[in-house]
């Protein structure tokens, strides 16, 4: 049995399971798809709606088959997406202390699922049993990568562009314009000039 490994997917994985279901049912204290689509947009991913049902599902399915330790590159590629997402879009600008709403717990996670890539998930686990090549660097590097585009892919080409304002009631100094060159400002449209 490999302990570290299995202690890291008991943890992280149904971690990721919890925070996933938070956006889709609300679970756990979170504010389901209304709630989350409602930030997501404020984001400016929109409609916020697919995004945190993306998100959600995304974050769910990672978690479930890093439990498992199934598919582990394809459970980091999508849970490095996630995270991704969160660093661009909420915590970078904040820079790296969480405390101050930074991103280094989203990399932290990162990393983690990384090493469980190039590892593999350990014993037990389904790829130890099923797929026990299924790890390396090179899959670890490209589940980062893959996540990182993906990331870029989901918020930046498959975003719909913010609505545009709603037009603005008609100013009221206008209203007393003529409407026809001929009419004299203040006449009213109904009667002759």
């Amino acid at each position: 049995m490999d302990l570290g490994r299995l202690l890291l997917r008991g943890v992280v994985g149904p971690l990721f399971v919890g925070h996933g279901t938070q956006k889709l049912f609300g679970w756990f204290g979170g504010h389901g798809l209304d709630g989350t689509g409602g930030f997501f947009e404020g984001l400016g991913l929109r409609p916020g709606k697919r995004h945190a049902t993306a998100a959600g599902a995304a974050e769910t399915a990672g978690g479930v088959l890093l439990t498992l330790g199934a598919l582990t590159p394809v459970a980091t590629t999508i849970l490095t997406g996630t995270m991704v997402t969160a660093i661009r879009k909420v915590h970078l600008s904040k820079g790296p202390w969480v405390t101050d709403g930074g991103y280094e717990y989203n990399l932290a996670l990162i990393a983690g699922v990384a090493a469980l890539a190039e590892t593999g998930p350990g014993s037990p686990s389904i790829d130890e049993a099923l797929l026990p090549r299924f790890k390396g660097a090179g899959w670890a590097l490209a589940a980062v990568a893959a996540g990182a585009a993906g990331s870029y892919l989901a918020t930046e080409r498959f975003s719909e562009p913010e609505p545009a304002p709603a037009p603005q009631a008609a100013d009221p100094a206008l209203q007393s314009q003529p409407r026809f060159a001929r009419e004299p400002a203040g006449a009213p449209a109904d009667q002759p000039a």
